[in-house]
């Protein structure tokens, strides 16, 4: 690490990569290029038809700290500030989880009933349980014109993150923030009740990546002794927040489909949906109050 970095574009990625290399860094092609363009300003196109420009010192030694925060392990898009989401650039915060790809399947598995309710009804309400970035409530409102939702954290660090986004999403006319403890201070009823709850049992913190572990918020992962302690409570309380017709989703553990429909069937609930992520594994459950 005590190289200095080169002052042209082209030399500057090759010599971030190799630093990322020499350090057993994941993928480090693809995070070199986006610590390089981000600090820098440049684009992959300017890379390749002007690998010769002139990168400043104060970039330079911006991506040279940057490049140490990630070979100490910090993830990339923490450094950055940043993540894409369904198309979105959602902005991070360290009272936030950081949105991965999984949870887009969740986005994907509720969508049509939000174009349905809001091309029947006129609107839709979505809920967002522990919104985090925003990323689930304001990927629907981005799809769906006609949708509103309210995002729910206990974390007000979050909710600033979340009212942020939505802001520069251009979003915020149809999305609100409510601090609250799961439904404690919730008001009103939803079409759709949507959460990526934490899921991970607490004796298995421990064991996650390091990037997860060390750089997540604790509180966004640990689900309790067996991981399912937020599921009961959305079971238990969520009736009295839903339409008729409403549909809860929920994303889960790869391995946590018989136990979570099981405490949902027991609160009158039927499922009404099963979804893989894009490695195969079950990932989103949708249940639906069972008719009388």
């Amino acid at each position: 690490m005590a190289d200095s970095l080169p002052d042209t574009l082209g030399l500057l990625l090759k010599a971030a990569r190799a630093r990322l290399v020499a350090a057993a860094v994941a993928d480090p092609a693809l995070d070199a290029r986006l610590i390089v363009e981000h600090f820098s300003g440049t684009t992959r196109t300017q890379a390749i038809v002007d690998p010769e420009r002139r990168v400043d010192a104060g970039a330079i030694a911006a991506i040279d700290a940057a490049l140490r925060r990630r070979i100490a392990g910090e993830p990339v898009h923490r450094i950055l500030g940043h993540r894409e989401f369904y198309g979105l650039r959602l902005s991070l915060s360290p009272e936030t989880l950081e949105p991965r790809p999984d949870t887009e399947t969740l986005v994907d598995a509720v969508l049509p009933f939000v174009r349905a309710t809001a091309e029947r009804q006129g609107e839709c309400r979505i809920l967002d349980l522990g919104t985090g970035t925003g990323a689930i409530a304001l990927a629907l409102l981005s799809a769906v014109p006609a949708a509103v939702a309210t995002g729910v954290d206990i974390s007000q660090g979050a909710l600033a993150t979340a009212m942020r986004n939505a802001e520069e999403l251009r979003l915020s006319g149809r999305f609100q923030v409510l601090k609250s403890d799961w439904f404690e201070k919730v008001f009103g009823r939803y079409h759709v009740i949507a959460a990526n709850p934490p899921y991970i049992a607490s004796i298995d913190i421990e064991n996650l990546q390091d990037e997860v572990r060390d750089f997540d918020p604790r509180r966004a992962l640990d689900g309790g002794v067996d991981g399912l302690s937020p599921y009961r409570i959305i079971a238990a309380e969520a009736a009295g927040f839903l339409e008729a017709e409403g549909r809860i989703a929920v994303e889960i553990g790869h391995a946590q489909r018989k136990e979570v429909t099981d405490i949902f069937s027991a609160a009158g609930y039927a499922p009404a949906g099963v979804f893989c992520d894009l490695g195969g594994y079950d990932r989103v459950l949708i249940f639906e109050l069972t008719k009388p």
